[in-house]
């Protein structure tokens, strides 16, 4: 019966194991579709980031209370996953806390200290929950997370709960079994919250305790696998991708426009004719200027979007969310990454992207959308994981105006006088110019 045990355990491992490698794969795939750009400098500034915004949280804290309890949750769900190796390694070799005798006296230590962070994480979850679902706090009521969103937020915090009381239960079932001095189950002393449900079970016989522990222990580390591959499919993935996109965040002005040289060099040939190369130059035209599609985007603008928590604190900053328009700085990370995840699967029918008639602008992101956004930088601060959803609305939002030619007549006006008179005023060179004139005859004559 052990060995069957032992077997069924290392082929669940096993195939939880290859199911969330194969999907990481496909989600890394899927992020190098985008363009190439080098953020790999100023490696010492770059592993501050990653200590400061995913591993401390540090943007969380402008909120202090939430900011503890989202920690709790966080510190919870990496230490106390530390009990997994023990679990993992038990159920390879058919052994029962094996740890036990290597650690000694530090074992229940160890052990205690999980207990109370896994009640910490329980509590925080229950608050976390409540603040979803009864509280009605107004970023998390929002329509963009009607549907799977706002169901994905409540499935992770109900089974981190269900994982928790778990891990309390087999706990407890355990020390229960110790007290009855039933074989294989060695003292390890009273355990700091299990310990106050144990002397409650042992009134129960020794196989009906077996099941029960044995029960919670399968269930409990059921429960991970089944979380490690429910990961990628959830705006939870943040838990792992949090720490690269801090890395890799962009080091630069965080509210600087990335100018295309291409264009950046016609207009210097307009101002300075002389610079201009002569007539019949190969240089290669730009092949598209912004982004229609995920194809178009930077890696790291795609790489955000698999990053994005959903917590909607850039929505709730932006100041045309507030003033009632479309847009929502959550949904343009949300719509990015369902479009990728769409061009992802296509390519698992095709070996290839096959074009499907579909496209990330208009499809997905409306050009209303894209003209309320002010350029403010707002939802760029806000985001606690250093995510940017402003240069995805810029890149979009170049392609409206230099492929599709698709601007508002005001931006059309403006776009005119700036190619045929050098300026945003429809005045020509030489009216500004004599204009100038005269004011410098004005103030000589003053």
């Amino acid at each position: 019966m052990q060995v069957l045990q032992q077997i069924a355990f290392v082929v669940c491992f096993g195939a939880a194991v290859w199911f969330f490698a194969r999907k990481a794969g496909e989600i890394r795939r899927n992020i190098l579709l985008g363009v190439e750009e080098d953020l790999s400098d100023q490696p010492a500034r770059r592993w501050k980031n990653m200590l400061l915004l995913a591993f401390g949280q540090k943007k969380m804290f402008t909120n202090p209370l939430v900011a503890v309890l989202h920690f709790l949750i966080y510190a919870g769900f990496i230490i106390i996953n530390l009990e997994v190796l023990e679990i993992v390694l038990d159920g390879v070799l058919g052994t029962h806390r094996l740890f036990l005798p290597w650690l000694g006296a530090l074992y229940p230590f160890l052990i205690n200290s999980f207990e109370i962070l896994a009640f910490l994480v329980l509590a925080a979850c229950v608050v976390f929950f409540s603040r979803r679902n009864f509280i009605r706090i107004r970023r998390f009521m929002s329509g963009d997370l009607n549907g799977w969103p706002r169901s994905d937020a409540n499935n992770i915090l109900i089974t981190e709960v269900v994982l928790m009381s778990l891990f309390l239960l087999m706990n407890a079932a355990d020390r229960a079994l110790q007290l009855n001095g039933a074989p294989h189950y060695a003292d390890t002393g009273d355990f700091v919250l299990s310990g106050l449900i144990a002397p409650a079970l042992t009134g129960l016989s020794v196989p009906t305790l077996v099941f029960i522990e044995r029960a919670a222990w399968w269930l409990h580390i059921l429960g991970i696998l089944a979380f490690l591959n429910y990961l990628p499919w959830s705006k939870h993935l943040h838990i792992l991708l949090a720490f690269p996109n801090a890395w890799y965040t962009r080091l630069s002005n965080t509210g600087a426009m990335t100018n295309m040289e291409s264009v950046q060099k016609e207009v210097m040939y307009m101002m300075q004719p002389e610079l201009a190369p002569p007539s019949g130059s190969d240089a290669a035209a730009p092949v598209r200027f912004g982004a229609k599609d995920v194809m178009d985007l930077s890696w790291k603008s795609l790489l955000d979007a698999y990053s994005c928590t959903e917590c909607g604190r850039c929505s709730a900053a932006c100041p045309a969310n507030s003033t009632g328009k479309k847009l929502s700085p959550r949904k343009i990370m949300m719509d990015t990454r369902d479009r990728l995840e769409e061009v992802g699967r296509n390519i698992n029918r095709n070996r290839e992207f096959v074009p499907d008639g579909k496209t990330l602008l208009n499809d997905y992101i409306t050009v209303e959308e894209l003209r309320a956004c002010t350029t403010c930088n707002a939802c760029v601060e806000a985001c606690p994981v250093s995510i940017n959803p402003l240069s995805i609305i810029l890149e979009l939002r170049r392609s409206l105006i230099m492929e599709d030619s698709n601007a508002p007549a005001e931006w059309n006006a403006l776009f005119s006088n700036v190619e045929n008179n050098f300026a945003p005023w429809k005045f020509s060179p030489d009216d500004r110019d004599q204009w100038v004139k005269e004011l410098q005859t004005a103030e000589q004559n003053g």
